[in-house]
């Protein structure tokens, strides 16, 4: 693989041993960066293997210059979803306006991807598998900081001292917990729970997106070219967290099936496919917000830290651009003032796209039904409208340009 504007460690001995938590996006991410700056890269990963498939993510504005500056730009087009309509229908089935993706998500034709999940979790780790040491099927069982490193026990077995510790694994990340206590002081639920799954392209959608909504409520399916299957997607306003719904699958079947009990369109259909799928995903829209995303020498990144949520559509852009800066602000700086610079200069970039779930996208979702009418004369005036030129958000971070430590 071809890769572009990377810098070159001039070391012949690692600047120090680094332990990552998560192979997902922001860890591999991180991986590469610090590997070319001279560390010693592990990462460990509590799932058995990489996880492919999965729904489609965007990347977008900042994080697009991420991935050339890896050189993966080019696999990551080859392997874009050309999205071409979303049709969004009324309580009834019946079309309210149907118009380019773009014109909702800010995105820019030609420029911006949306890939499957999986594409990417793949082509970051194939830019970084011989480079760094991954354990797969294990995880991080406790942290002990100290002058001289962080100790390190896995649950698999065995321990190890690292100098510095990353936290990548995700929203409900155990790093951060460990580090700075329970989710919940951090946690900012947005009012709504999803569901995502896969079942069979009974309607034969192609490249589109179709959107069912009655207030509080709505249903969609995704259909990323010709396949036989498609992403199906269950959303709906719930007041507080179901939290005796997570963790248990049954119940996270029985919930949905009692909201959207008598919901028509093709909503039955996917309930019965709910029933049987075994690829769920459910959470709650929430978002991470903390007051800093470090201790010591324990750093967070990606949803661990500042998760904005899927209304923003940001979540993989934050990842990859997170750990661009956090591998750069430790180039040629120590962990103490590598993590505040790392802090200092990405925040902004993360709050303003963190606000995005405030300013217009979840109106999406309208709870009443003065809102879901608001809302379809929105989308109809949209769909007269030239396409968007991207969210100001998506690009509001320059990339410096770091240099390591010679």
């Amino acid at each position: 693989m071809t890769r572009t504007d990377q810098p070159t460690a001039t070391r012949t001995t690692p600047r120090g041993k680094v332990l990552i938590s998560g192979a997902s996006i922001a860890g591999p991410a991180l991986a590469f960066w610090l590997n070319r700056y001279g560390y010693a890269v592990t990462v460990v990963e509590k799932a058995g293997t990489l996880r492919s498939g999965g729904y489609p993510i965007d990347v977008r504005g900042t994080a697009l210059d991420v991935v050339e500056k890896m050189g993966i730009l080019p696999q990551l087009r080859d392997a874009h979803i050309d999205l071409r309509r979303l049709t969004f229908l009324d309580g009834d089935g019946s079309e309210v306006t149907s118009l380019h993706p773009h014109a909702v998500t800010g995105g820019v034709a030609g420029r911006d991807l949306e890939i499957r999940r999986g594409d990417l979790t793949d082509a970051l780790y194939m830019a970084v598998r011989d480079d760094v040491e991954f354990l797969f099927n294990d995880s991080i069982d406790t942290l002990d900081q100290s002058d001289h490193g962080v100790d390190v026990t896995f649950r698999g077995g065995g321990s190890r001292t690292f100098d510095m510790v990353f936290g990548a694994d995700g929203m409900h990340s155990r790093t951060r917990e460990m580090l700075f206590g329970p989710e919940e002081q951090f946690h900012r639920y947005l009012g709504y729970c999803f569901a995502v799954f896969t079942m069979r392209n009974t309607l034969g959608l192609s490249h589109e997106t179709v959107m069912w909504n009655t207030p509080g409520r709505a249903a969609a399916v995704y259909a990323v070219g010709d396949d036989d299957e498609v992403h199906a997607f269950l959303n709906f306003a719930q007041p507080e967290p179901p939290f005796d719904a997570f963790g248990n699958p049954e119940a996270q079947r029985d919930l949905l099936a009692k909201v959207f009990a008598d919901a028509g369109w093709e909503v039955p259909g996917m309930l019965a496919a709910l029933r049987a799928a075994d690829d769920v995903f459910f959470d709650a829209v929430s978002q991470i917000r903390m007051p800093r995303w470090s201790s010591g020498r324990v750093a967070l990144l990606g949803d661990a830290a500042y998760a904005p949520s899927f209304l923003t559509g940001q979540g993989s852009s934050l990842a990859l651009v997170g750990a661009y800066m956090l591998a750069g602000s430790l180039a040629d700086r120590d962990h103490a003032a590598g993590f505040a610079a790392y802090e200092h200069n990405t925040r902004e970039f993360v709050t303003v796209n963190q606000e995005q779930a405030g300013e217009g996208d979840a109106t999406l979702f309208p709870t009443t039904a003065r809102a879901l009418e608001q809302r379809n004369d929105m989308l109809c005036n949209l769909s007269a409208m030239p396409a968007a030129e991207g969210r100001p958000a998506h690009s509001a971070l320059t990339l410096p340009e770091f240099m390591p430590m010679t």
